[in-house]
């Protein structure tokens, strides 16, 4: 029985246009100066994993902790006023309020799980008016490591006292559908991004859909069988 839906953020519920490419760039370039080898990083990652490389290298050439958290801190301080700024002309993916409204009215709990950070999440939430519907909103301050680590959805699912075989978690990144995977919840992707129908399926997707709208009737299938 599915009892709780967890959701993305960006290109799941809200159409951020973060410029996401720039950002890496920008972050790389700045980590490098820092004295990060070039080699370590690469733009195809994200920001985080970015972060996460930096920080192995860091304790690996026996840096003190406290170089990594400035470093750290200004990271997150940059990608703050990229999404700050895209959150001012952001917009509500189509179908999203209906299907938020529809899984309340079925009794299922709904939890949000974003790398976003919490000043624009709560922005984003507000100014479409759709905060209400969310049971547990855990942005990135919130998760002691953030997707595609499984803590982050595990936090989610604590605070909405959900069990993860009952939780689907949909998003269109493989970050969304790794995170899942690690914690045996149930993975939905929604190709709607960068990444394509097979790309989130070799990620650990469970179900794909095509439109947000197709949740519920997800959910009604899936309760027929579990």
């Amino acid at each position: 029985m599915i009892r709780a839906v967890v959701f993305d953020l960006d290109g799941t519920i809200v159409s951020h246009n973060i410029e996401y490419k720039a950002l890496r760039a920008y972050v790389r370039g700045f980590l490098i100066k820092q004295g990060v080898p070039a080699s370590v990083l690469s733009l195809n990652d994200s920001v985080f994993e970015m972060l996460d490389k930096t920080e192995i290298f860091l304790k690996n050439n026996g840096k003190q902790r406290k170089v990594f958290e400035e470093m750290r801190n200004e990271v997150l301080r940059i990608i703050d006023e990229y999404e700050w700024k895209a959150a001012k002309t952001a917009s509500l993916c189509p179908g999203v309020e209906a299907v938020l409204k529809t899984l309340k009215d079925m009794g299922i709990k709904i939890g949000l799980c974003t790398v976003s950070g919490e000043k624009t999440v709560n922005y984003l939430l507000k100014k479409f008016k759709i905060d209400a519907f969310f049971d547990a909103v855990v942005p990135r301050e919130h998760a002691g490591r953030v997707k595609p680590h499984g803590e982050h959805l595990k936090t989610v699912l604590e605070i909405l006292k959900a069990a993860p075989e009952e939780t689907l978690t949909l998003g269109d990144g493989a970050a969304d559908m790794l995170c899942a995977r690690e914690v045996k919840a149930i993975a939905v992707g929604l190709p709607t991004g960068i990444f394509t129908k097979d790309e989130l399926i070799s990620a650990g997707a469970n179900y794909i859909i095509t439109s947000i709208a197709d949740v519920p009737t997800l959910i009604e299938k899936l309760n027929k069988t579990l």
